[in-house]
């Protein structure tokens, strides 16, 4: 049994929000597990949601690169030691190179590139986790870096039609996709990819929640829950940033139906720093 220190205890706070004797009973209750602390929480209906935990890198930016036909696009993340270093024009020209040269030399010797900006930042630099998107068939891949570097996007829309590509409402669209997986941070595209063991963990939880009302009811009232679950993590189940009356789902068919073409989401990838 791990020891339950003011410092877990702590931590079980921050990522649940519940209260400092809750918590403590929690992890006395699991052992000291902070997952199965979190779990127990929620089915008592203190806590709301569990933010992800674990420790993570704090400075440093997200680069990205697309290439000129919009069928490929890279994201990187560059790691430094400070955010005055990571806000530094110097290092953002390099962090933007890398990217690029990811895309254009993969062969490329970036030790060598790494060095040379160490040496004019002064501080110990990582180029970090990195991924690719790629069109496969019609389409396009446009990418959004939020303000201050700190979270990007890259997501990958699909049409039928070569010609559609070529289209500005379908370029807005892609674009307006990437700002909306930004803002509100989906975890799938759709409910087909979520994992089916996490659909049956939020089920139990909700089930434990309300299990002293009649089955039939509480039948509803996990199916209402588990709808707000994948309107809060499927891309397009989300209302649409722009247009809060609209699903992203619901704008996707109106631009398709505008384009003459069945468009669809098909990827998508959001970095933020010190998450990877």
């Amino acid at each position: 049994m791990a020891e339950i220190t003011a410092a877990l205890v702590g931590q079980l706070r921050r990522m649940t929000n519940a209260g400092l004797m809750d918590c403590k009973k929690a992890l006395t209750e699991n052992g000291g597990d902070l997952d199965a602390a979190v779990d127990f929480l929620r089915k008592k209906g203190i806590a709301t949601a569990a933010k992800k935990a674990g420790r993570t890198a704090n400075e440093g930016v997200i680069a990205h690169y697309i290439r000129p036909d919009g069928k490929l696009g890279l994201l990187v993340e560059v790691n430094c030691e400070t955010d005055f270093v990571a806000k530094n024009d110097t290092f953002g020209e390099f962090c933007n190179q890398v990217a690029k040269t990811l895309v254009e030399e993969p062969d490329a010797d970036f030790e060598a590139m790494r060095t040379s900006q160490i040496t004019k930042v002064g501080e110990n630099i990582q180029i970090g986790r990195k991924e690719t998107l790629e069109v496969e068939g019609s389409g396009l891949v446009a990418a959004y870096i939020h303000t201050g570097a700190k979270v990007g996007v890259l997501a990958e829309v699909g049409a039928t039609k070569d010609d559609t590509v070529h289209h500005e409402s379908f370029k807005y669209l892609v674009k307006d996709i990437t700002l909306q997986i930004a803002a509100a941070n989906p975890s799938a595209v759709s409910r087909e990819q979520v994992d089916p063991a996490l659909v049956a963990k939020e089920k139990e939880i909700a089930a434990e929640q309300f299990k002293d009302k009649p089955a039939q009811a509480v039948e509803k009232i996990v199916e209402g829950k588990m709808e707000k679950f994948y309107q809060g993590i499927c891309l397009v189940d989300q209302g649409f940033v722009k247009n809060g009356e609209l699903t992203v789902k619901e704008h996707l068919a109106a631009v398709g139906k505008e384009i003459g073409d069945e468009l669809s989401i098909r990827r998508f990838l959001r970095f933020q720093v010190g998450e990877g």
